[in-house]
């Protein structure tokens, strides 16, 4: 189902974007700029100031001036959970129009935008109330020793931030490591920068001091290679594709940073016929078509037990027509634009070739009547071979692969049969069989009988070439911390003698 769109483009848009460094804004050294499209048209609506090298080390600098002389890696945590709950109401005021921006940069449904604004509000506001509550190990020896750990924060914390819900994700990264102390360069992803150069006054009126938080644009390349190269920049949190996880990896590994790396995904959405179908098919349609389809933990491969396997596919492809595709901005619209011409190409090149893969029972491209922009047309394949391109390859766009199988260890092997292992998701009645095949998945985060919802305190991340480490919870307080054990002897000594001789 589509919509014919209604161009809506908010009011007080920027004339131009900056870096903003030291606590103000600045254009790049070079005076270089990129071009910034609106997903709709894919026309330039703004340029933004293009970082390289001469800009990471400048912002780099006035992180690490704050980090060494500054207040904020010496106030009481209570102190710098005060400031971070002025972020979260701020963020909380100003909900509809951070979802009005957002939407209009990216090409997320206004709504879908809206709840991704007030999430990040409580992503600060949970990391706001952990570092107060959090609690770290003493173990004791009675009358004889006593050892407890310490966390310090670790200095300048270097965040690369995706293009996919930009606010919700930069806030991810940004309330644990200014909770636990760091000061931070952010690098957004250059097709979406809006969002993030709102941060800096978001900052500057809740009371963070200068310096701590420090925001660099520009392409990945540049800028972010610069980021991850720097070498006084001791950890880097990075979300993104995998192939550019595995360049990060390699050019943090002669400096021995610290790296959080969540990467790329091809989750699984297994169905047993036993399965409640009606939520089965519900949770699917969302997982996959939410977000344009443009998430990482999208269940893009659905394996369905055969004997229920015609009816869901008849059933999902129906209800994946009705869907509806619609200009961003308007609050009925259920998949909008896809973020950039680049990509674009990309998703409507998987569909060529899923064309020749599978049976294409639902979308197959552009909708009718959108003649220009990013619009795709919600797309499932059905009787997709394992072997498929668009079974293994992370499309990341409104597009879905059906599969059968008839046995729990074919599913098995079909849900473990990718390089990637981010999330997955179980469908069945089964208590036994749903916690046994939860634990034989390889990925990092399960739902059974669930949708993506996610639990702010448990670990987030994935296996294989979905990532490395885990955020969320106490995980991202690890990450964002050094752990210092401290040793006290409390009775007399007790040293080996070494060189008093006979």
């Amino acid at each position: 189902m589509t919509d014919q769109p209604t161009r809506h483009v908010p009011a007080g848009l920027p004339g131009r974007i900056q870096h903003y460094i030291g606590g103000k804004f600045v254009d790049s050294a070079d005076g270089g700029t990129f071009d910034v499209l609106d997903p709709v048209t894919n026309e330039v609506y703004v340029r933004a100031a293009a970082g390289k090298a001469a800009d990471v080390d400048h912002a780099v600098a006035a992180a690490r001036d704050a980090f060494v002389n500054g207040p904020w890696p010496r106030m009481l945590p209570r102190e710098r959970s005060r400031i971070l709950h002025r972020i979260a109401d701020i963020v909380e005021s100003r909900d509809a129009r951070l979802a009005e921006l957002e939407s209009f940069d990216s090409g997320l449904p206004i709504t879908q935008a809206l709840g991704q604004a007030r999430r990040a509000a409580e992503n600060f506001r949970f990391f706001a109330d952990l570092v107060v509550a959090q609690s770290d190990d003493a173990f004791k020896v009675p009358g004889r020793q006593l050892n407890y750990v310490n966390r310090k924060p670790i200095g300048v914390a270097g965040l690369i931030t995706p293009w996919n819900t930009p606010f919700m994700l930069e806030s991810w990264k940004l309330g644990p490591a200014l909770a636990t102390g760091n000061t931070v360069v952010l690098k957004p992803a250059e097709f979406t920068p809006l969002s993030a150069s709102l941060w800096a006054g978001i900052f500057e009126e809740a009371g963070l001091p200068e310096g701590v938080f420090n925001l660099v644009n520009g392409l990945g390349e540049e800028a972010g290679d610069a980021l991850v190269k720097h070498p006084d920049v001791p950890l880097v949190s990075f979300t993104g594709e995998s192939r550019t996880g595995q360049l990060i990896f390699a050019n943090a590994a002669p400096y021995l940073k610290g790296l959080s790396m969540e990467l790329g995904g091809k989750s699984p959405a297994i169905v047993f016929a036993d399965a409640d179908l009606d939520a089965a098919i519900d949770a699917t349609i969302f997982g996959v078509f939410s977000l344009n389809g443009e998430r990482c933990t999208a269940g893009s491969r659905i394996l369905v037990e055969r004997p229920v396997y015609d009816e869901f596919v008849e059933r999902y492809a129906e209800q994946a027509k009705r869907v509806v595709v619609g200009d961003p901005q308007d609050p009925r619209t259920e998949v909008g634009a896809l973020v950039h011409p680049e990509h674009y190409a990309k998703v409507v090149s998987y569909i060529e070739i899923g064309r020749t893969e599978g049976r294409l029972v639902a979308g197959g491209g552009r909708p009718e009547g959108f003649p220009e922009g990013n619009y795709v047309a919600p797309t499932v394949f059905a009787d997709v071979p394992p072997s498929a391109r668009i079974f293994q390859e992370e499309i990341f766009g409104p597009v879905v692969a059906i599969t059968p199988f008839d046995t729990d260890q074919e599913a098995l092997a079909l849900a473990n049969g990718v390089r990637y292992g981010l999330a997955a998701y179980v469908w069945t009645n089964d208590l036994r069989r749903a916690h046994n095949f939860a634990q034989a998945i390889e990925a990092g985060m399960v739902w059974l009988n669930s949708n993506n919802v996610r639990d702010l305190r448990t670990p987030f991340g994935g296996v294989k070439a979905s990532g490395l480490g885990h955020e969320g919870g106490y995980r991202s307080i690890d990450f964002y911390t050094d752990q210092q054990a401290v040793h006290i002897t409390l009775g007399p000594a007790h040293n080996p003698t070494f060189g008093k001789g006979a």
